[in-house]
């Protein structure tokens, strides 16, 4: 058994040329290209797909290996997958060819051979390269150039791919780092044969999700909470990039920006054990990329008020001049295209590399001192306690109850709020669900209300436009509107303080 690390990368096929000339900067050990023809197989019902198992009989020249790769792991485009290889005569499965203990319980070995079907092949060229990294590490970069087939359907394939065949983890990325400084790459999180499982079943696409709460354990340290809690943002980050990539979805955007939030308070939370230096050039890249995505909100304040042609203007004699005014202002925020070309930026990709090599080389450890190092493997409990009385106070602080808030009382509020909701989302395992969410609701209610009062802004930025009736119809419009809102919020913020905290026994 060999365990396979790799990183892939989609990138359109101009990008050979970049990738030839940084590639004659570095020694080179091997160079070769050649034609690969790969089928893919399993039962009628996917027995192996619901073990999470790939088997695949790859083809070049006269010579046929049967690979079978079982359960991995991804982490922002690093693929860690134990792989089984053996030779072969044909491109009819054969399954005694492998340790009999690999395959998924439940089925016999005879039984399930029979069951074998051909559901996709993958083929394509590849041209590939065995470079030598300057600590002595050796890395295999393949460029591939084909499509996928399952029955007529077919899907393109252009990758990048870079496996470490010996040496360090660390090699790889500084490789990576280097070939993607041009722009050009996206790192993947989706294999061929993932694609063609997607082309065989009929694949509609992936429907965008919630960011679920982080599987903390009570018996959890802090430092495996910490890893736990980065590569479960990373992996919503990967799995929305992908859904965007395929098709226009401004939830996917948000989701996105959700799981950079969440990292950054992370990063927060952890900021006592893990020294801030530690994390810099990272915690400084995730504030440029939340910031750059900050319009998406602007995008949804102005879609709320031009939902159903502006149902929610009706009342108003000047919405259509407002409507036309609402749509031109978000006709002039970032493009689908503005933001594939974001995903395949250096700048991007080299945060998600540097993240993700952060977490898989643990990069934090040279810089704990003895105290912070015994204070990483303790259990993770009492640690989220203080965290958790820590983000109460802030809340208190930032909401008191003795003072009557206005707009702007709020609406300056709504980023500390929000940062301090994700503190509860790596925490939130370890506590009874239903507390947590009594608890949770009128503060995640109360967010939502400095949404509803930013919505009204694009409104208020139009009321000089107007003259006469209409000026004063649209400022009494809002002037109502943002009453109730104000009110309603009022009575969630007294909710909200005299909710019992669910972290105190």
């Amino acid at each position: 058994m060999e365990t396979e690390i790799e990183l892939k990368f989609f990138v359109s096929p101009d990008f050979s040329e970049t990738l030839r000339n940084k590639i004659s900067e570095i020694k080179v050990l091997q160079h070769s290209c050649r034609e690969l023809g790969n089928t893919y197989f399993d039962t009628p019902d996917n027995w192996l797909r619901q073990h999470d198992i790939g088997l695949r009989i790859r083809r070049f020249d006269d010579v046929y290996v049967q690979t079978v790769k079982t359960a991995g792991r991804v982490v922002a485009g690093l693929h860690q997958r134990p792989e089984y290889n053996a030779e072969h005569d044909c491109n009819d499965p054969e399954l005694t060819l492998h340790p009999s203990d690999i395959w998924p319980k439940g089925k016999e070995i005879a039984t399930l051979q029979s069951e074998l079907l051909p559901l996709f092949s993958t083929n394509f060229m590849r041209e590939q390269w065995l470079i030598c990294m300057a600590d002595g590490s050796q890395i295999e970069v393949a460029f591939d150039q084909g499509e996928v087939v399952s029955g007529e359907l077919t899907d393109a394939i252009c990758e990048v791919e870079l496996e470490l065949k010996s040496g360090q983890t660390d090699a790889l990325f500084t490789l990576a780092r280097s070939l993607s400084d041009a722009g050009g790459m996206r790192l993947g999180n989706l294999s061929k044969a993932a694609r063609g499982y997607r082309l065989a079943q009929g694949y509609q696409g992936d429907q965008v999700q919630a960011m679920a709460l982080v599987d903390t354990d009570k018996n959890d340290s802090l430092e495996s909470c910490l890893i736990n809690s980065l590569e479960h943002a990373l992996s919503h980050w990967h799995y929305h990039e992908q859904i965007y990539s395929e098709r226009e979805s401004i939830d996917a955007l948000h989701e996105i920006k959700n799981a950079i939030s969440f990292i950054r308070q992370t990063l927060t939370v952890f900021a006592d054990v893990v020294p801030r230096k530690a994390s810099a050039l990272i915690r400084q890249e995730l504030k440029w990329l939340e910031q750059d995505l900050e319009w998406i909100k602007q995008y949804d304040y102005l879609d709320d008020l031009l939902e159903d042609k502006g149902h929610a203007l009706r009342k108003l004699d000047a919405r259509k001049f407002l409507i036309n005014d609402l749509s031109t202002v978000q006709q002039e925020l970032p493009t689908r295209d503005s933001m594939l070309s974001q995903f395949n930026s250096a700048r991007y990709t080299g945060l998600l590399l540097d993240l993700s090599r952060w977490i898989l080389t643990r990069g934090w450890q040279p810089f704990l001192d003895d105290k912070s190092r015994s204070a990483m493997s303790q259990n993770i409990l009492p640690f989220s306690v203080v965290q958790l009385d820590r983000t109460w106070h802030e809340l208190m602080a930032a909401f008191p109850p003795e003072k009557e808030l206005n707009s702007q009382d709020y609406i300056d509020q709504q980023y500390h709020l929000m940062r301090n909701l994700y503190t509860g989302v790596g925490f939130a395992s370890l506590y009874d669900d239903e507390e947590r969410t009594r608890f949770r609701l009128p503060w995640a209610d109360l967010l939502q209300g400095i949404d509803d009062l930013l919505t009204l802004k694009p409104l208020k930025g139009l009321v000089d436009k107007l003259d006469g009736e209409e000026r004063e119809q649209l400022e009494r419009w809002l002037f109502r509107q943002e009453n109730s809102i104000l009110h309603a919020m009022e009575q969630t913020r007294a909710i909200s303080i005299e909710a019992e905290p669910y972290w105190q026994e």
